[in-house]
């Protein structure tokens, strides 16, 4: 009889469960997504390219010349002089400083930038977040990061990143 009494509770509280599920409303969100696939975003990618393009192509520039004299040096060093080998480390040395200024320099740049952007794009990024919450009356709200996988009826993201580019 009390295994019974247990079985029956067990159930019961089972179906509320279902129930009250049932009645929720409950959506999916890559909040991260929502911010790189927008417009915004994606036109941000364009001028930053545009913007640090030069510098890139420098660093790209001056890492292709250190290679080229560390293999010269590898290469060759035995049929170097001294003082030619020397004077090749130095430079390779010289390039090698160069190259972590300027790649140091670069990535503090572009993190400021990317940080402005942030700051420009969160409010508005929020703002159709809520407006997508509202009008779809959802009770519960999960990260995408949080779910292993979901049915595309449940995730809104595509709603907020068209919700976003319609906002200027």
């Amino acid at each position: 009889m009390r295994k019974f009494i247990q079985v029956a509770l067990v159930s019961a509280l089972a179906m509320a469960s279902f129930t009250v599920s049932a009645e929720m409303k409950i959506a999916v969100l890559d909040y991260q997504m929502a911010l790189l696939e927008s417009d915004a975003a994606k036109a941000y990618s364009v001028d930053a390219e545009k913007k640090f393009g030069t510098q890139l192509q420098r660093l790209r520039n001056l890492e292709a010349e250190a290679k080229r004299l560390q293999e010269r040096m590898q290469r060759d060093g035995e049929q170097l002089g001294q003082t030619e080998l020397e004077k090749l480390d130095l430079e390779f040395r010289q390039k090698a400083r160069d190259f972590q200024a300027e790649s140091k320099q670069l990535n503090e740049a572009k993190a400021r930038a990317d940080r402005e952007m942030l700051e420009t794009l969160k409010p508005r990024l929020d703002k159709a977040v809520e407006t997508v919450l509202q009008g779809g009356g959802y009770d519960l709200v999960i990260d995408r990061s949080a779910v292993v996988d979901v049915k595309a009826e449940y995730d809104i993201t595509r709603q907020v990143i068209e919700r976003l580019n319609s906002t200027r």
